[in-house]
């Protein structure tokens, strides 16, 4: 194992270690956090200078993505015009490893002034800025996984990794689903999943349809020409059964001589998996894994044949 190797494991498990000793240190100001931001009625506004800016930014991208309207800001840019932002209705995040960061200190006063409640992520509760906090969360690391012991590594790790502790316990106080987290990312595969209908994938256009009475050699010429591996046996304008390639293979090694004598009535299933044109593709998904099938029919109330969505047609 070369000593770079030897270095980076080193890292990783200090700053694993970091994670680990602090759980000891959540107590009930994480409580009060969570409620304070829970009873926002503004936004949170999350600060910080530095490293502890970026890993500010990521929180409040977290949270805002997770249900709790959040944006990051450079506590120098306070001083020059956008003190206004903050309102009396919202709460701010502000992190310091420290906890004596002087940008962030010179406008606790306005915020006190102003009943704006003040949470503070700091490796040192002692500090300034942690006692005239509303809550602390103590995110206080031994060491630093640097080798000098001096550029910020585990203390960052452990701040963003409190960051993410606070998203989960909001997304759990708010009863935060994967539905919801859909809404907030709506560009991205995970979004469209959840958002995807069945009316948006469904094959609507020469859907493979055929009467019960038909006879099974026709039936294997329709099925092929559906290319959709199955033909939906309709009557009165009705889904009455389903009929796929398999039924045709397994009735043509069971009945052999006599398979051109039975008519798709003979083997259809008469119960197929149907859905409306509003079943999520999620939903959709998971009937097919459930049942081991590769189709679902979508139908209005009345049984008419909307379309038909396959394995295919979910992945897209």
């Amino acid at each position: 194992m070369s000593k770079w190797i030897e270095t980076a494991i080193k890292c990783l498990q200090d700053e694993a270690e970091a994670l680990l000793e602090m759980i000891p240190h959540l107590d009930s100001d994480f409580d009060k956090a969570v409620s304070t931001i829970l009873a926002c009625e503004g936004k949170l506004i999350v600060t910080g200078v530095g490293k502890s800016g970026h890993i500010g930014a990521k929180i409040a991208a977290t949270l805002s993505s997770t249900g709790t309207p959040s944006f990051f800001i450079n506590p120098l840019d306070v001083f020059h015009g956008d003190l206004g932002v903050i309102q009396p209705k919202d709460v701010v995040l502000a992190i310091s490893n420290s906890g004596q960061t002087d940008e962030l200190l010179r406008f606790l006063p306005y915020l006190t002034a102003h009943h704006v409640p003040v949470i503070a992520m700091t490796g040192n509760p002692h500090s300034l800025l942690a006692q005239n906090a509303t809550a602390h969360l103590n995110a206080a690391v031994r060491h630093e996984a640097c080798p000098l012991g001096l550029a910020p590594t585990s203390s960052t790790t452990a701040a963003l990794a409190l960051g993410d502790a606070l998203a989960c316990a909001l997304m759990e106080a708010r009863h935060f689903e994967a539905a919801d987290f859909a809404q907030f990312h709506p560009g991205g595969t995970l979004g469209r999943r959840l958002l995807t209908k069945a009316r948006d994938v469904m094959r609507a256009e020469d859907l493979p349809t055929l009467a019960p009475e038909t006879k099974l050699g026709e039936a294997v010429i329709h099925i092929t020409g559906g290319r959709l591996g199955l033909c939906v046996a309709m009557e009165n304008d009705q889904v009455v059964g389903l009929i796929t390639d398999g039924d045709i293979r397994r009735a043509m090694e069971n009945s052999q001589d006599k398979f051109f004598q039975l008519c798709v009535a003979d083997i259809m299933t008469r119960t197929p998996k149907m859905v409306s044109p509003d079943t999520k593709i999620t939903e959709i998904e998971h009937i097919l894994q459930q049942y081991k099938i590769h189709s679902v029919l979508v139908v209005d109330e009345e049984k008419h044949l909307l379309g038909v969505v396959d394995s295919f047609r979910t992945m897209l």
